[in-house]
């Protein structure tokens, strides 16, 4: 089953300068990442619950230009940077991924993936994913090893309590894809096709349309070519607040 937005991979020059700058300008806190050894791409995490920010710069372009996330980060820095794909987890990967071909999902895999921590500890998942993937494809699927690190009881205890400078816990409530306004049944069709997304009129409107994931949403707003994608967070112990950064709008609600 689909149980939520995992994270979204945003490409960024200098993964540490992008966490800085998430940091000054909206208050969120990277506090993990690592390096890609066979794929040529290193990251900075923001850690939101159990859903992350994926801030993704390039080690080797010739590694990263091959690799299945290398591709879109790369494509992403050449048009200046900004979100390059997103993913969706699962909690039962092969099942999910085999259900969805049968339903029409052109999908790849599972194929496992790890990533080496500075401290030696491996990070490990695997990925379904369409044979493009970016900003404007549908998203890929992952599952997380829950024996490996970042993912056992203790370590997602420890993230379920981690606070952030903009005010306390903070979760990602509505991931919202600016798409032309003649341009919304086709993705959303696309995207029923792709991950079983099912999209109703939104409460926000403006003719914006919801899909539910978990207990998060993935909404598809008609808007001018131009826009940013936006990343809507709940922050209890915040103040509500509304900046870009990293080639995203972020909206806190407190």
């Amino acid at each position: 089953m689909l149980i939520g937005i995992d994270h979204l991979v945003i490409a960024v020059p200098d993964p540490d300068a992008a966490a800085a700058e998430l940091e000054v300008l909206v208050g969120l806190r990277a506090s993990g990442g690592g390096r890609h050894e066979t794929l040529g791409t290193f990251n900075r995490l923001v850690w939101l619950g159990d859903t992350y920010l994926e801030l993704i710069g390039v080690w080797d372009e010739a590694l990263a230009t091959a690799s299945w996330i290398g591709a879109p980060t790369v494509r992403a820095l050449a048009a200046g940077g900004g979100m390059a794909t997103y993913a969706l987890a699962s909690d039962d990967l092969a099942t999910d991924s085999e259900r969805l071909r049968r339903q029409g999902a052109d999908l790849q895999g599972p194929v496992p993936g790890e990533r080496l921590r500075p401290d030696g500890r491996l990070v490990r998942w695997s990925i379904a994913a369409p044979p493009r993937l970016g900003p404007n494809e549908p998203p890929f699927l992952i599952e997380h090893d829950l024996a490996a690190a970042e993912w056992t009881p203790e370590d997602r205890t420890a993230r379920a309590a981690e606070t952030h400078p903009l005010g306390g816990r903070v979760a990602l409530e509505v991931l919202e894809l600016p798409v032309a306004a003649d341009g919304i049944a086709g993705r959303s069709t696309a995207l029923l096709r792709a991950c079983d997304l099912r999209f109703r009129p939104s409460l926000a409107g403006g003719g914006a349309r919801d899909a539910s994931v978990g207990d998060q949403i993935l909404r598809l707003r008609p808007s001018s070519r131009g826009l940013l994608p936006v990343v809507r967070l709940a922050a209890p112990g915040a103040e509500a607040g509304d900046a870009e950064a990293v080639g995203l709008r972020f909206i806190v609600r407190a």
